[in-house]
């Protein structure tokens, strides 16, 4: 039996959510990174099978703490922010695994280049939103990708022929959601 929070429509609250990733870096390092403007909205239905999940990230919104990189992150090398503004994600299939964990299956699309990514969903839990009458949901997800299979195939190497930048990035989404505030008109 699954968990789910009251069926509707919850709107992400960026302030409170992370569109984050993770790259190796030459052998060792770790590079984190995230995205600061996007935008989804997460429809419960009756069923995990009936829900849904749609977000829209602004490229150029991405931030590793360091000028340089962004900027490198930002041009055709990586992002190519001028030809692909936005990336997307839509849900094309979520199923239960038990309790509060979720396999999401969605169209994630990248630089141009949209491919199936299955990612690891938690569901973290509902509660009261400060906004009255709404409530909160949470939600944590996780995959692994190769950017290469989005077109992003900066090559750059050590003289050893280790790589620059890892292929595998890991995606990391922390969802914070409000539903909708339905308003109730009073007549005079």
């Amino acid at each position: 039996m699954s968990n789910l929070p009251a069926p509707g429509v919850y709107n992400v609250d960026a302030v409170h959510s992370t569109v984050s990733f993770v790259a190796r870096h030459l052998v060792a390092a770790k590079v984190r990174g995230n995205f600061t403007d996007f935008a989804g909205v997460v429809t419960i239905g009756d069923s995990e099978e009936t829900s849904s999940v749609e977000a829209t990230v602004q490229a150029a919104s991405i931030t590793t703490n360091n000028e340089m990189r962004d900027n490198h992150l930002k041009s055709a090398d990586f992002l190519e922010i001028e030809k692909n503004p936005t990336l997307t994600l839509k849900s094309t299939k979520i199923s239960a695994k038990g309790g509060d964990d979720y396999e999401m299956v969605a169209d994630l699309t990248l630089k141009g280049v949209t491919k199936s990514v299955t990612f690891d969903l938690e569901f973290l839990g509902t509660g009261p939103s400060l906004t009255p009458g709404a409530t909160v949901v949470g939600f944590e997800a996780r995959a692994e990708v190769d950017r290469r299979d989005f077109g992003v195939s900066f090559e750059g190497s050590l003289e050893n022929g280790s790589l620059v930048v890892g292929n595998k990035i890991v995606i990391e989404l922390a969802v914070e959601a409000h539903s909708e505030v339905s308003e109730t008109v009073s007549q005079a």
